[in-house]
């Protein structure tokens, strides 16, 4: 039996009452976890007045062990059944917890979306026209999220390779983290590049398409795990014993209810970090008021101009 902590066991148990609400659980432990590519996935041996299950967790499923009596067996069917699960099941941009970057993301996502149906020339360099929008969203947001230096000069707001570099810097300094900090320019910099390159390109290919939105998608993706991390607080280990097993916490405090606070919790010992107010993500159109004066209508047209005799409707 492996060691569990108090939230794992109230998941777990949480879930088998959502599950399998006619039975009452007799019995709950960890028998093993293993981790596929970069998902852990924990091993539950779980006892009801009814049967007895395997839960699976990473999204948490359960197996009847009358079906499934080796664990060996449902652990390679759970890891089958998540890679088989369509891309159009998965978390959608709204339920991605990275505010105030799914604007960015959906940018991505519509150029992703466009190589299924680009043919001709111009529609790889629409796409390249695209990967570009998102790069200059990323650093728009950005500036609004790290500290600007006013030991040089600001660059222009749209000026990504300027503004990507200045970022970087800020969300992993110091020289521990000059190799994360120079995949993370490297990275923008050819993005930029080459998404420039095929805006412009007239013998592009649907190759090249690919291309940008794969390498715009490993861009925004560094960036976004490090200005998330960076914004929100997480260290790299737990403070208290060292673990790396963070997760982030969500929740909401009983004087403000409409505003959402995050913090980052150690699932080994339950330490957990200082609540940071988790900003909403921006509008996808621009949502600034008009200049200038508004003119407001204080009284509602009530007759309208017949055009077949010249005369007011009444």
């Amino acid at each position: 039996m492996l060691k569990a902590t108090k939230k794992e066991r109230e998941h777990v148990l949480g879930y088998m009452l959502g599950q399998a609400p006619d039975e009452t659980v007799e019995l709950a432990q960890k028998v093993y976890s293993e981790q596929v590519h970069t998902v852990r996935h924990d091993i539950w041996d779980v006892h009801t007045s009814l049967a007895r299950w395997w839960v699976i967790t990473n999204p948490t499923n359960l197996y009847s062990q009358s079906q499934f009596p080796n664990m060996d067996l449902a652990l390679t069917f759970h890891v089958g059944l998540c890679l088989r699960i369509p891309r159009s099941e998965h978390q959608s941009l709204t339920d991605i917890p990275v505010e105030p970057l799914v604007a960015c993301w959906r940018t991505v996502q519509e150029a992703s979306e466009a190589l299924s149906h680009a043919e001709e020339v111009e529609d790889f360099q629409a796409i390249g026209m695209r990967c570009r929008e998102s790069l200059i969203n990323l650093v728009h947001v950005a500036q609004e999220l790290v500290k600007f230096p006013n030991t040089q000069p600001k660059p222009k707001r749209s000026d990504f390779r300027s503004w990507s570099e200045i970022v970087a810097n800020a969300i992993l300094p110091g020289s521990s983290n000059q190799d994360r900090r120079g995949l993370l320019k490297s990275s923008a910099d050819a993005a930029w590049k080459f998404a420039n390159w095929l805006t412009h390109a007239k013998v592009a290919h649907l190759n090249d398409a690919e291309a940008a939105v794969g390498s715009t998608e490993f861009t925004i993706s560094l960036f976004t795990t490090g200005l998330i991390r960076y914004v929100r607080g997480v260290p790299d280990r737990c403070p208290s014993c060292g673990s790396q097993r963070l997760s982030p916490q969500r929740g909401i405090h009983s004087s403000d209810p409409d505003t959402t606070y995050e913090r980052p919790v150690c699932e080994k010992c339950g330490w957990t970090g200082m609540p940071v107010i988790v900003k909403p993500s921006p509008p996808k159109l621009d949502s600034s008021p008009p200049e200038g004066e508004c003119a407001i209508m204080s009284t509602p047209l009530l007759h309208f101009p017949n055009l077949s005799d010249g005369h007011d409707e009444e």
